[in-house]
Order: structure tokens, then sequence, then C-alpha cells
């Protein structure tokens, strides 16, 4: 604990879509606002959300420059008016989805006499002014590099198998795209009895990662007979259940394709702005789902300790899902080796 609260901290800033992040100090707002925590960063994972923020995929960003990350770990320096959920010297999981507390103003930092903006949680940097309710309190005993795992992979990746999903024993489930969440998801069809399971990416070594975590079939997604090798795996009666981690519409159009009348397609990736899909809608009026996910509809506040259950008791493999660990400093190249599929599981940063 420090004996004086920090004035600055290193972060990573967007300053520009499609250009490298800047890595330099910034000044932390020097009084907290109602339902505001300060936090030290211990480790943040990088997730394909942030990738699409600097690549603007959802458009033009009204709000550079700004922090980056919402997955995280993390130690309570000061709490703020209000906060009651989390105090002083509590180890916590930052997350994006809302949990329990006050939904605190955003903060504003201070880089060099210019304003840099952040959303509700930031983890691409060393403190954090982040609200209330997205703070979950954990054991102190946790390990903290595998807790930033809970702010988004863990919770999303469970939360689509469980929420929008609803997989059951014995259901056929197809993930594309082997990512943090994409691994994830296949762990946890598992661990509901899905069979088979098939998992499906460009990179080899995300492949074998997934069927190291459950993934009964796998499939190369460079190939130019991917439908038809699905469909040959999941039968004539087609999938239950289609999990699109990519975003492309193409994707999403076959999974439409390649379910059960009653099965559900469920797009977890973000298509880029202004993309469209094209599909026959008849068979959604009779029992066959498509639907967005939004984080798995996730409830961190009850989800994360139930889910950490599973951590501690040996039942969810997490280590496994650990590619790299780089210091901020490195960003940029943890983000390229991501996007280049150097790394098949999660990147983290560490603040140690």
């Amino acid at each position: 604990m420090y004996a004086t609260l920090p004035q600055s901290g290193l972060a990573a800033i967007l300053t520009e879509q499609r250009t490298p992040l800047v890595v330099d100090e910034v000044g932390l707002p020097t009084d907290l606002d109602v339902g505001q925590v300060l936090a030290k960063l211990h480790y943040s994972g990088i997730c394909g959300s942030q990738i699409g923020e600097i690549e603007g995929v959802k458009g033009p960003d009204r709000f550079l420059p700004h922090l980056l990350g919402h997955e995280g770990s993390a130690t309570v320096l000061a709490i703020g008016p209000g906060v009651s959920s989390v105090a002083v010297g509590d180890l916590v999981v930052l997350h994006w989805r809302k949990g329990l507390g006050i939904e605190a103003p955003t903060p504003t930092y201070n880089w060099s006499g210019r304003s840099v903006n952040a959303g509700w949680v930031t983890t691409f940097n060393e403190f954090a002014v982040v609200s209330e309710n997205r703070c979950t309190t954990i054991p102190l005993d946790t390990d903290r590099r595998l807790a930033a795992l809970f702010g988004c992979a863990v919770t999303t990746g469970f939360g689509v198998a469980e929420n929008n999903a609803r997989i059951r024993a014995g259901e056929s489930v197809v993930v594309y795209g082997s990512g943090g969440i994409g691994l994830n998801i296949v762990q946890a069809a598992a661990m509901h009895g899905a069979r088979p399971i098939v998992g499906v990416d460009l990179y080899p070594d995300r492949l074998d990662l997934a069927a190291h975590l459950g993934a009964t079939h796998l499939v190369d997604g460079r190939g130019e007979d991917i439908e038809e090798r699905l469909a040959e795996i999941v039968g004539d009666r087609g999938a239950d259940v289609f999990i699109d981690n990519t975003g492309l519409p193409w994707v999403v159009e076959m999974g439409c394709r390649l379910t059960s009348s009653q099965g559900r397609v469920i797009m977890v990736g973000v298509p880029n702005a202004g993309e469209r899909v094209s599909l026959t809608p008849l068979p959604l009026h009779f029992g066959k789902v498509l639907m967005g996910s939004h984080g798995g509809e996730a409830e961190p506040t009850s989800d994360i300790p139930r889910l950490m259950g599973l951590l501690r008791s040996g039942s969810l493999d997490l280590d496994s899902l650990v590619s790299a660990v780089l210091p901020l400093q490195e960003v940029n190249e943890a983000i390229w080796s991501i996007r280049s599929g150097a790394l098949s599981g999660r990147c983290l940063l560490s603040f140690e």
C-alpha cells in the first residue's frame, strides 16, 4: 500500500484510430467523485474489443484520446463518497459488465496539459479510476494473474454458453473462432456435456488448445470446404448451437444454414460498421434463433465468485489460456502478436 496516493501513472493511450498506442505518464484526477474507486492494476487482459476500438470497427471515435482495457485484477487504493461494496485494500476483478454499486461519472486524466478520456473502467493503465459497479471483490489469496481473466474472457465465455446458447448435455455445438472468449465457450460447453463440440480457427495452435479444453472435433478455418466439413460432423439434423466469435457476416450466414430447425445462432463477434448479413428469415418464425450477445449477459457480482469456485476446485483450466505476460511498455507488440495469430490464448499485461 502507498503511504500517499499516487498522482500519476503509466498508461497506454489511443490517440488516433489504426495507429499504435502511445505509452506515457498520465496525471490522475485530483479528487474522487461519488462512486469512484482508485485502483492499482496488477494484470490486464487484452480482448478483441480493444483491437476493434483501435481499428475503428464501430466507426469514428469521438472520444479520442482515451484509455483502453476492460478486464483486470487490481487492489483498491482509495474510494470516493458513497462507495460501500469495496474497501481500501480489497483485491478486485475489474470488469466491463455492470455489477454491484454506483455507476460513477467517468474520469478524465491529464497528459502533458491535454485531457484524456476514459470509460467506467480501463485497465491499460497502472492506476485506474473506475466505477464502483465495475469492481468485484475476490479473496486476497486469489492468483492475481488468472483473476484478470474473470473481467471478460471467463465470464463472457461461460455467459454465452449458459445464458445465450443455453447449452444442454448432448447438444452439438460449433464454436467459430477459438481466441480467449471462444476457448472459454469450448470449456463451458464441455462442462455442460455438449457433444460434439467443434472448434474452428485459422491457427493450428489455437485448435490444439481448443482440443485440450474440450473440443471433440477441429476444423481448419483456412480450408475451402469449411461448411461441408462442419455439416459432416453435425449430421443431417444440423447443429444445435452455432457460436460466431469473428463478426464476419458470411460466418453468421453459414451458421444459419448449418443449424437445425430449432438451432441457436449466437453472434459474439461484432461486425464492422455498415456490414450486413443476408439470410432467409422464415425459419426464425418456426423456432430457429439468431441473437447477439452482450458479454454473455453475465452478472459479475454473482458469476465471478461462482466461476472462481470452479478454478479453486481444479475444474476450470485458465493456466493453459495464458500464452504470454508482457509489461505495459510492450502493449503494441502484444496486440500485433494477437492479431497475427502468434499467440494462441490470452495475452496479459503485467504491472507487477
